[in-house]
């Protein structure tokens, strides 16, 4: 009898038990991963389900500084999500450090494409010399584990690597990033380092737009410098760091609009421009989501069963340590002018 009895409230106990967890709300605002540090997230929607390929954050120790040396990661995580009601799933560890041959160190913001029945993972790091270099890895699923091609893609530098693919099937990447990001050392085409970019009263730098070769694998042209506007038509200045563009470039295509969405580093938005074609000119239209915890601010977005959404992350799970972060979405909206709504 008393076996019984405890048979029957294990049982009991235990669907309690699953009921919560299936029924677990991610909300707005929350972290989704408490169990890892993780920033810099690129979602997608593969085979139904929200994929989010973050940077996965560690402490190693290095000092603070300007180059960001003290985002020193060593390996990528991917996490999905089937709704907003869901558990997150983690992926585990899909590519590590050790099995990129090219890279030295720092696996900073990466993203991920579909084409061609195979999934597609680009991510920068430091080469043997210091620069970085973005790579490519494929998988034949969207959780990996992603395998590294033995070189970066040729003829790239610098970070922060976004794909693209049109409605026709284009693909392009946009990238790049300064300070840490190294963007300012190779306006000549080659690289100079200490390099300090234009003077206040220039055009402000603009990330880098390429389309992507067939395989995914190799830039298909020039890279081209994309030129940000105001909404007079003027070139945004080096000095107006409230519209400059810093890093994080992001692309997504609503009504024949060519959103493109970015950080502005040291003033900690993301702001928005846009376009009706995918190289710009982009004309910046506003502030998307205001400053969050801890310095920098990366993102991406993405739709979802017809909401769009924005992942982004804070340091609000580390208690404000800026090299320590956590992935966090919440839901936006285009307006009918075709702005979009601010995120607070």
């Amino acid at each position: 009898m008393r076996i019984a009895i405890l048979i029957v409230c294990i049982v009991i106990l235990s669907a309690s038990c699953s009921k919560d967890y299936e029924s677990m709300e991610l909300k707005p605002g929350e972290a989704l991963v408490t169990d890892n540090y993780t920033a810099d997230p690129s979602a997608h929607v593969f085979e139904g389900k929200i994929y989010i390929y973050p940077s996965h954050d560690i402490d190693t120790g290095v000092a603070d500084s300007n180059d960001g040396s003290h985002y020193d990661m060593k390996d990528y995580r991917v996490y999905s999500i089937t709704d907003f009601n869901s558990p997150v799933i983690d992926h585990g560890s899909v590519l590590k450090l050790e099995d990129i041959p090219w890279a030295s160190r720092q696996l900073w913001a990466p993203d991920a494409a579909y084409k061609n029945g195979k999934y597609y993972f680009y991510f920068p790091a430091k080469d043997k010399d210091g620069l970085f270099r973005i790579g490519v890895a494929t998988s034949d699923k969207p959780d990996g584990p992603f395998k590294a091609q033995p070189k970066p893609i040729e003829g790239s530098f610098s970070m922060d690597p976004a794909v693209f693919i049109d409605d026709d099937g284009a693909a392009y990447m946009y990238f790049g990033g300064l300070w840490g990001g190294q963007l300012e050392s190779w306006l000549s085409g080659n690289y100079y380092p200490g390099a300090l970019g234009p003077k206040p009263d220039e055009p402000a730098i603009g990330p880098r737009f390429v389309r992507m070769s067939d395989d995914m694998l190799s830039f298909d042209g020039p890279i081209k410098e994309i030129s940000l506007l105001d909404e007079e038509g003027n070139p945004i200045k080096a000095s107006d760091q409230e519209r400059w563009f810093f890093e994080g470039a992001w692309v997504h295509k609503y009504k024949n609009t060519y959103y493109l969405t970015y950080s502005t580093g040291p003033t900690h938005l993301i702001v928005y421009a846009t376009s009706d074609k995918p190289e710009g000119p982009f004309t910046y239209r506003g502030i998307l989501l205001l400053p969050v915890s801890g310095w920098t601010t990366h993102h991406s977005t993405v739709e979802y069963n017809g909401q769009w959404y924005l992942f982004y992350h804070d340091s609000t799970l580390s208690g404000g340590k800026s090299h320590l972060r956590c992935v966090k979405y919440s839901p936006i909206k285009h307006n009918s002018d075709g702005t979009l709504k601010l995120v607070k």
